[in-house]
């Protein structure tokens, strides 16, 4: 699946007919083509910003939007997605990174509208953002610094945990790998 092409997302969930109990969009990217995030404000630029929004906003978007009749109405059922961290501007305390959070804050802003229309129609269902710590990934070799890391098994294990203890109250929110609420 191409998450950023919505003909693939749809080609691809559409070969699925059976009912899903979780469906968990692990997607994300802090680096597309090759530009890095940005320090200044001086470096922002239009394609890397639009890069930004179709991988960590738009594909999981798309996911939801046609993974949306795979999803239980008459039972508990979640929906979530990767976000981070540094897409909460209630914690944003260094700034820079300024794609890298501008997409993953839309991101929580798409679930959060999700949980209200899903709650509508899948009373059960939970919708929710979830920041699984700092992975010792290739993704964020570069950029690990003194934040202490969790192995993906590990981070694998704590994100199913807290998916496992979310309740439809908590649909709509942003939560850490120990199941924390974070800061909008």
């Amino acid at each position: 699946m191409q998450i950023t092409d919505e003909a693939s997302v749809e080609r691809c969930l559409a070969t699925l007919d059976a009912t899903y109990d979780l469906i968990f969009v692990a997607t994300g990217a802090l680096e597309v083509d090759g530009a890095r995030p940005e320090k200044t404000i001086a470096q922002i630029s239009a394609s890397s910003m639009m890069a930004q929004f179709a991988v960590n906003c738009i594909g999981p978007s798309l996911v939801l939007k046609h993974a949306r009749r795979l999803m239980p109405r008459d039972r508990r059922g979640v929906f979530v997605a990767l976000s981070a961290r540094v897409g909460s501007i209630g914690d944003n305390r260094l700034g820079g990174w300024y794609a890298y959070r501008t997409a993953k804050a839309a991101l929580n802003q798409m679930l959060h509208s999700a949980a209200i229309e899903l709650a509508r129609t899948h009373p059960q269902m939970i919708c929710a953002a979830l920041h699984p710590g700092t992975v010792q990934t290739e993704f964020t070799r570069k950029y690990v610094g003194r934040h202490p890391t969790v192995s993906p098994n590990d981070a694998a294990e704590n994100l199913l945990s807290v998916i496992s203890g979310l309740t439809v109250e908590q649909t709509g929110g942003f939560f850490d790998w120990a199941g924390a609420e974070v800061a909008w």
